[in-house]
């Protein structure tokens, strides 16, 4: 029962009697007489295994030291083709077991198995090839977007210079509002523009080794302080506050690992973020808190709050809320990027109150490390 039903699967057991000499054991697959004489396979019911499958020659030498030495396993003679009489290709793989203290030979036809293996494979790689396309074209479309944004920022510096120049002229108050709402408007551009650059410059620039110096370990607090004086005139023009948290101690030690521009930037990113999803007459307060080896950095608003479905990508690369377009989504992505590559984690939490939270800590410089004073901070 047991050989019919290895036959019915194209698996022929042989049993060894001596070296180099199998006899055939239970039924026979069709495909063994395609290799030798069907006289040889009913009158004698024994093969010389090399004359018939020459690959095994080197493989029965192993075989030998294997059942010597009584495996409890198997030994595989790994896959090999071979032409049958009629030169029809056959793929096979032998396996040498030991059982109930007799030598064993199994060797199986692959020609389906082979198949599917080699279409798989096949399909495989077609899609590899496919990913590796699908990647390449949008590099060139990143890189397409860089360069357009790039040539953008040194026109709206031009028109920003213009609107400068006409602060000096003899205007009416009425034109001299609206001409600091173009400049507001503006500032604004220039603001997404430095963060489209910023999301593609952050993902190289967290590939490289990053090295702090200690010696220029930024402080959360300034860092804050002056987001806050210069979105502050935004805020205002659209009836809203942004203030400092009334509870931190300006005496304290708020320096963290990074850079000062970037930690303004990401200050920035997320304080933008809480004015474009914040009502009319509302407030968004930054937080500094100390947390161990730490300092948690908060911004707090008093919008809607983040639709559940949208918070597990809220960090990733072209993000974006519902209702936003014209904005590409690069702001929350850059800030991750920067973020962990100093060693911190960033991340949004609802407020039981309403609104949003969103949140990044950075590590401390380490007190065996010499780090320069800086200057204090004032209370805004």
């Amino acid at each position: 029962m047991t050989t019919d039903l290895l036959a019915a699967l194209n698996i022929l057991v042989l049993e060894r009697l001596d070296v180099d000499s199998f006899s055939i054991t239970g039924t026979v697959p069709d495909w063994l007489t395609h290799f030798c004489p069907q006289k040889v396979v009913l009158e004698t019911g024994r093969l010389i295994l090399k004359e018939v499958f020459p690959f095994l020659e080197n493989f029965l030498i192993d075989a030998e030291e294997f059942w010597l030495l009584r495996g409890e396993k198997k030994l595989k003679s790994g896959i090999w083709y071979q032409l049958d009489l009629s030169g029809k290709e056959y793929h096979f793989e032998a396996i040498a077991v030991y059982v109930d203290s007799k030598k064993y030979l199994l060797i199986e036809s692959l020609d389906e198995t082979y198949t599917e293996k080699q279409y798989i494979i096949q399909k495989a790689r077609e899609n590899e090839l496919n990913y590796q396309y699908i990647v390449k074209e949008n590099q060139k479309k990143e890189v397409l977007i860089h360069c357009i944004i790039h040539d953008m920022a040194g026109q709206l510096s031009a028109i920003h210079g213009c609107l400068s120049l006409l602060q000096f002229e003899n205007l009416t108050q009425q034109v001299r509002d609206i001409l600091e709402i173009g400049k507001i408007q503006c500032h604004r551009q220039e603001m997404l523009i430095r963060e489209i650059l910023d999301g593609f410059s952050a993902e190289v620039k967290s590939l490289e080794t990053f090295a702090v110096d200690l010696g220029k370990a930024p402080s959360a607090l300034i860092s804050a302080q002056d987001i806050i004086q210069l979105l502050s005139p935004s805020f205002a023009l659209n009836k809203m506050q942004l203030r400092l948290a009334a509870n931190i101690d300006v005496t304290a030690d708020w320096r963290v690992i990074g850079d000062e521009s970037r930690l303004n930037r990401v200050i920035a990113n997320l304080v933008e973020n809480a004015f474009r999803h914040s009502p009319l007459e509302s407030t968004v307060t930054i937080g500094l808190e100390q947390d161990g080896d730490y300092i948690l950095v908060s911004v707090d608003d008093e919008g809607s709050g983040v639709p559940p479905e949208n918070v597990e990508s809220l960090f990733q690369k072209f993000s974006q809320g519902k209702g936003k377009s014209g904005r590409v989504g690069l702001g929350l992505y850059s800030c991750r990027i920067t973020v962990e590559r100093w060693g911190g984690k960033i991340g949004y939490s609802p407020r039981p109150q309403g609104g949003s939270r969103f949140w990044f800590r950075l590590p401390k410089p380490r007190r065996n490390e010499s780090v320069a004073p800086q200057e204090g901070a004032t209370q805004l």
